[in-house]
This record gives structure tokens, sequence and C-alpha cells, in this order.
């Protein structure tokens, strides 16, 4: 597995990227903080800008601040994870049966290259690479719905949920999963079959919210 990432000269951005993949992919936990201290020695920025940093993370859903302790990587209760999950199946699956067909052969090629991407992301372990090509993935698929409003939502929602979805991004099972569905996908939207893409868009969120409900209720004894 890699997971190193150069962080000598980093800017805002790419600080905002890196906590969010370490975040999305396990490495910073539910509840853990982040101290701006410890953000200023490991990437070397001025303190406003660390606060920016973390006012743009709180901002993406992924971080939640407390009085007295500070800014935390969000946690959720498992009826918070179901209340997103039914929003997410919601937006998502009414999304994509916007899609008008038949989707132009262009489109087909892209989501293709970008799922070949993903497919040696996974097969080399790259955590980070297969997490960013699994977001072009939806991006792209989503964008077909031609509702740049709906496509906003989703990736609001579905950011909220990075922390939900570490528990599935770095199992090699889960992972296959994942690769296997978005090539039933992209043979849905080749098919013109709206009913069969919906249900694949459906089951593909169940494994991370139900992974993160079961080791809720582990953790907690709830």
């Amino acid at each position: 597995m890699q997971f190193a990432e150069n962080e000598t000269s980093v800017d805002l951005d790419q600080v905002v990227r890196i906590l969010e993949e370490e975040i999305v992919l396990g490495f910073l936990h539910p509840r853990e903080r982040l101290v701006e201290d410890d953000l200023l020695e490991r990437f070397g920025l001025k303190r406003h800008v660390v606060r920016q940093v973390l006012v743009e993370l709180e901002r993406m859903g992924l971080v939640e601040r407390k009085r007295n302790i500070g800014a935390l990587v969000k946690a959720y209760t498992a009826k918070e994870v179901e209340d997103l999950y039914a929003v997410r199946e919601l937006l998502e699956c009414q999304c994509v049966r916007l899609i008008w067909f038949p989707v132009p052969q262009s489109a087909i090629d892209a989501l293709t290259a970008t799922q070949k991407l993903h497919d040696e992301m996974v097969q080399s372990g790259n955590l980070r690479g297969a997490f960013r090509a699994n977001m072009r993935f939806h991006e792209l698929l989503f964008g077909l719905s031609d509702n740049p409003v709906l496509v906003a939502a989703i990736k609001d929602h579905a950011q909220r949920a990075h922390s939900v979805r570490s528990s599935s991004l770095v199992v090699a099972d889960q992972l296959e999963r994942a690769r296997r569905e978005h090539w039933s996908i992209i043979e849905a939207l080749q098919n013109q079959d709206t009913e069969k893409l919906a249900q694949l868009c459906g089951d593909h969120l169940k494994p991370s919210r139900d992974n993160y409900i079961a080791a809720y209720h582990r953790r907690t004894g709830q």
C-alpha cells in the first residue's frame, strides 16, 4: 500500500487535499484532534493559513469544532449515518434516472478510461490514486444528468461521508467490489437500463454505511 506524499512547499489547497485523503483513507480517525501546532510543523504554513485549512475542512463536513477542544475529525452516530446515506441514496439514484439515452460514446469512453485508471490504482495498492479515480468516476457519471445543482448536492453529501467510508476504502475485497460495480454501471449505461443503473448506484452505497454502523455498535455496545 502506498500512502506517502511529498509535503514540502504545499499551499492551502494541497493541505486540504492531503488531509481530506487521510480522513477518507482512515489515517485520521473520527474524533481525532487536528492540532494547529502539529499542522504548522508538518506543512510549514503560517498559522492563519492552517486556520483557513481547518475552516475549509469544516465547510466540507470533514471536521467539527468543539469548545475548549478545537478541531476534530467528524464522527457520526449510527442514526446520523443512516440519515446521511438515506439522503445520498435519494440524490444519487434520482440523478442517474435523469440521464438521457443513448449516452454519447465520448462519455462512455471517458468513464471507461477513468475506470481503467481506477483498476490500476486498486491493483497496485495506491489508495490515494484509487480514491481520486473513484471520485472522478462518479463525477463523470452524475454529470451525465446535466443537472449541476443536483451534482453539487451529491458532492457535498459524499464529502460529509468521508469519515464513514474509510472502513471500505482500505480493505482489499471492498475495493475490488467497488471496482467490479463500476464496470456494471458502465454496462447498464451501454444497455440504456435506467432501473438497473439506479439499483447499482443504491447498492454501491451500502457497504461503507453498513461497515461503519457495525463498527459503531461494536465500539459502543449499543
